[in-house]
């Protein structure tokens, strides 16, 4: 696992260096800069494979190309061999150099045959053009920057903004997206002058110019699995298949293990692909009951016989905030975000790379909200228009609830959504500000400005548009698919695990994994429960209470923390002063927000941690960034160069 970064035209070997050094803890064992002219590549790197070998950046044998890579290819033993055979010779056994061989074999094409998780850039010498790549679920975060015939690109967006050319203006339209749905959606992000290139696409650069395509999109199946037999074994194998290539490191691995089916499965599988080796699994418990999952992780552990560790998450963010701030970039405010951090914090202690969940949930129908899509069919067409207004009115006075699972929140939002159509109502049970509420807001919001344009886009070209029954569910999880899944959970579980100098893997966010669950017909795949078809296939290895028990997400107890604990610190970040010296938001509406969550009226927890960790963002990136930038470049100076060349 690397921090990888670049410029082709007037590349400078000081921004280059200081590019590197400021993620530095994405790469604590390596570092390496390559120059030639105005192009230049920068790599720090986290060694997980070929602990000798492998430094980057990486040349091919002629030195015709060149690669700075970020992530594991977990096909690369069979793409080595296939690629010996046709006379290449291997330097190291890395699985970087897989690509660059595969480049020379396959051009543009390589990106075909790789399976894993990567964002590289790769730089042809001799046609004088630049591959830049992102996996096709979006697991690696790629940013880039074009401007003036130059282009300029890294694996976080704070090494783009040390070029003093980079402008740090906010992009509006892309805050207003973050407020509505609490992270900024590919290819925008928080700053005007920088992009993020989207999963499953790739960008070249000749001639002056970036020209960005998409090389993998999901597609509709060549042939429909119909069969509950054929399809539970095709699902068995592709998910056995996925965790056995995760498995491949030469560090210490473990996994972020919570009483879900998702990360149970994950340790079953691992217990399967390799029974005498000892697995290391981590898990975080609450002093809040309806939030603590230590107990049944334990049972769960127990039974799979994994060395377990567990760690108590108190209420003591305020500590860490800041930084889990500087480190996303920008705004993101999934509060889960914190205990993921921590979880790494503590599993870093005892290995370099840990597994996770993240994915079972999009690919086999396991939120609420996937259910409530289907419910809402019937709904709709069972009770009459007039009486679904009536009610979304009276939705307005049930109250939140205090639980993890927030059941009386999850109807009201239900039958507010009532009136609209299926489309609409999707979207408005995953954001969290409602395009007037958010224009009250944002007052200085241009009227043009529509933050669900994109996600509406997507809903309605996605597979299952439109469907009822048990296809309700198909576009939904296309759009959570191509969103919420790169942009909010990969998002975060990169840069707070990065943070900490661990390396995480999501088997469940595996193409061939994917493309096999896409290939089921849609009533196998969903039903009144959540996961039907993963909980069949698992029901021989998983215990019984593990499979039966309710989901709970990974998150943390906000509202509580923000009327405790937490409640002075955001009345800091959220003072009228800094309210009114920002600009951006109308003091009043803020001041409602948190009053109704205090006195209890309502919970805005979400709202206000968003609302925090925008002026946290303001903070590091606005007012901190000049004396942070002259301390990377101080520090630099200091420090020795290395022997790279240059």
């Amino acid at each position: 696992m690397c921090g990888i970064a670049g410029m082709v035209g007037g590349a400078d070997s000081r921004l280059l260096r200081a590019m590197a050094r400021i993620m530095a803890h994405r790469g604590p064992d390596d570092e390496g800069v390559w120059q030639d002219g105005d192009v230049g590549l920068a790599v720090r790197r986290l060694k997980i494979i070929d602990l000798v070998g492998g430094h980057q950046p990486m040349a091919s044998e002629d030195e015709g190309c060149w690669l700075a890579f970020n992530g594991e290819i977990y096909n690369h033993p069979e793409l080595r061999a296939r690629l010996e055979a046709k006379g290449h010779t291997f330097r190291s056994r890395s699985d970087g150099e897989t690509i660059l061989h595969l480049y020379e074999e396959e051009g543009d094409g390589c990106l075909q045959h790789l399976e894993g998780m990567f964002g590289f850039a790769l730089w042809d010498r001799a046609r004088r053009r630049l591959l830049l790549a992102r996996d096709p679920l979006g697991i690696k975060p790629v940013y880039y920057r074009e401007a003036n015939g130059r282009l300029a690109f890294a694996s976080e967006a704070k090494a783009l903004l040390l070029d003093p050319a980079c402008p740090r203006e906010p992009d509006l339209d892309a805050l207003a997206a973050y407020l509505t749905f609490l992270y900024v959606p590919s290819p925008a992000t928080a700053f005007a002058g920088i992009r993020k290139l989207a999963p499953g696409h790739a960008l070249v650069f000749e001639d002056g110019r970036a020209r960005v395509r998409a090389y993998w999109r999901p597609r509709p199946p060549e042939r429909l699995v119909t069969e509950p037999a054929e399809a539970e074994i095709l699902v068995l194998e592709a998910l056995a298949g996925s965790v056995s290539r995760h498995l491949v490191s030469d560090v210490p691995l473990g996994v972020f293990l919570s009483s879900g089916l998702d990360s149970s499965s994950i340790v079953a599988l691992m217990r399967r692909a390799a029974p005498g080796t000892p697995i290391r699994t981590f898990t975080l418990d609450f002093e809040e009951a309806s939030f603590g999952e230590a107990t049944a992780a334990r049972a769960v552990a127990g039974a799979l016989g994994t060395d377990h560790r567990e760690f108590i998450v108190r209420p003591e963010v305020a500590d860490v905030l800041p930084a889990l701030v500087w480190h996303l970039d920008e705004p993101l405010a999934d509060s889960s975000l914190v205990i993921t951090h921590l979880i790494a914090r503590l599993a870093r202690e005892h290995v370099t790379v840990a597994l996770s969940g993240i994915g079972g949930d999009e690919l086999f129908v396991g939120y609420p909200r996937y259910l409530g899509a289907r419910v809402a069919a019937g709904y709709a067409r069972v009770v009459p228009a007039a009486v679904r207004r009536g009610l979304a009115r009276a939705a307005a006075w049930l109250p939140d609830s205090a639980r993890s699972d927030d059941p009386t929140g999850r109807l009201r939002r239900f039958l507010e959504a009532g009136p609209l159509d299926p489309h609409e109502r999707y979207l408005a049970w995953i954001s969290f500000w409602s395009t007037p509420a958010l224009r009250e807001l944002m007052p200085s919001l241009p009227a043009a400005v529509d933050p669900f344009a994109r996600h509406r886009e997507i809903l309605l070209r996605a597979p299952g548009a439109g469907e009822t029954g048990a296809g309700a569910a198909t576009a939904v999880t296309a759009l959570d698919l191509a969103t919420y899944l790169p942009d909010d959970l990969l998002m975060l579980g990169d840069k707070m695990t990065m943070a900490a100098s661990l390396e995480l893997r999501v088997p469940f966010c595996d193409r061939q994994l994917c493309e096999t669950v896409w290939s089921i017909d849609p009533a196998l795949r969903s039903g009144f429960g959540l996961k039907p078809l993963l909980r069949r296939v698992m029901r021989p290895l998983l215990p019984r209470e593990t499979l039966g028990r309710p989901k709970r997400g990974f998150s943390v107890p906000l509202a509580s923390w923000l009327r405790g604990p937490l409640a002075g610190l955001a009345a800091d970040l959220l003072a009228e002063s800094r309210l009114r010296r920002r600009g951006l938001l109308d003091v009043a509406r803020v001041r409602r927000v948190i009053d109704d969550h205090h006195t209890g009226r309502r919970s805005h927890a979400d709202r206000i941690f968003a609302l925090m960790v925008l002026e946290l963002w303001q903070q590091a990136f606005w007012d901190e960034w000049p004396a942070r930038r002259r301390a990377v470049l101080a520090d630099l100076d200091r420090a020795p160069q290395g022997g790279d060349r240059v």
